[in-house]
């Protein structure tokens, strides 16, 4: 299986020393996210992220199927991700990458088991007929960050798709194109959204301290420093500071304050994206609705 090209020598002990300074690269600071961009298709329910030179595009899909047995008043809703060829070439097709695992995990915790979707509005006939909800992530370049801009994709594009009107007669479900009814959008209960925390482990550089190891976090991390960073932890959380979910990997040890300063740190990024991400939806919504065309289709559904 081919390997990413790691780094130099030269280039893990000049990153190290630059971040033992609190300086990072690209030059942002050690608390900063590099900058995003967002944009949808002409379809509902697909999302483009760029952070970086990272790029991942989420498209959600829709079909009515048959609920679980053990879960009768619930829809369904599954995560898949795929690994590109050209977004790095240790990525081959056919041949699953240990990243791709790892991913697919920590965004169904983040977002299915953590309830973001409301399964129960999924629910047609009880036992017998639900949507079954689907999110593919597509990973197009990779420089690092990839389960924070998967996640920011997965929730944007579960806000923007639209899946088609139905009615239910008895045991009958009819289900209604879009020239007949306009679609109607999914339920979200809340944003859970990742940040990851890079862990450093670098010596001082003062003289009367040389020689003691200190701990420098860094925030969205860039394929390079992904590759030299001895541990790191996820903090996936809503807008509102209920967490979702706290992972950490790596060797690496943290103390509690260390995670409570992460946590901290991960609010105020958290509620930053969400702005975003309500604000770039409401331009979409404001470019695709034409002299108010929505609204009053919007009225004739409920009459």
């Amino acid at each position: 299986m081919p390997r990413e090209a790691e780094p130099s020598l030269n280039e893990r002990s000049f990153v190290l020393q630059a971040l033992r300074e609190n300086v990072r690269i690209d030059g942002r600071a050690l608390d900063a996210f590099r900058d995003m961009e967002l944009s949808f298709g002409s379809e509902y329910g697909i999302a483009d992220v760029r952070l970086g030179k990272t790029r991942v595009i989420a498209r959600i899909s829709a079909s009515i199927t048959t609920p679980f047995p053990d879960r009768k008043f619930d829809g369904i809703f599954t995560i898949t991700t795929e690994l590109s060829p050209m977004a790095s070439p240790s990525f081959e097709p056919g041949r699953p990458h240990p990243t791709e695992p790892l991913l697919t995990s920590h965004l169904e915790k983040a977002l299915r088991r953590s309830s973001a979707l409301d399964t129960e509005s999924l629910c047609l006939l009880a036992g017998q007929k639900c949507w079954s909800i689907r999110a593919d992530v597509h990973i197009l370049s990779h420089d690092g960050g990839l389960l924070d801009a998967s996640c920011i994709a997965v929730i944007a594009a579960l806000q923007h798709f639209r899946r088609p009107d139905v009615t239910v007669a008895g045991e009958e479900v009819r289900v209604y194109s879009p020239r007949e009814r306009v679609p109607v959008g999914l339920t979200l209960l809340h944003w859970p959204l990742c940040v990851t925390f890079s862990f450093f482990a670098a010596r001082r550089a003062n003289a009367a301290e040389a020689g003691e190891m200190i701990m420098v976090v860094v925030v969205d991390a860039t394929l390079q420093e992904e590759q030299i960073r001895e541990g790191e932890v996820i903090v996936t959380m809503n807008r509102h500071g209920e967490v979702c979910q706290i992972a950490k990997l790596g060797g690496v040890t943290v103390d509690a304050l260390t995670l409570l300063n992460c946590t901290n740190v991960a609010l105020v990024k958290v509620q930053e994206i969400t702005k975003f991400i309500t604000r770039r939806l409401e331009e979409d919504a404001k470019a695709r609705d034409r002299g108010g065309l929505m609204a009053e289709l919007s009225a004739e559904n409920e009459r």
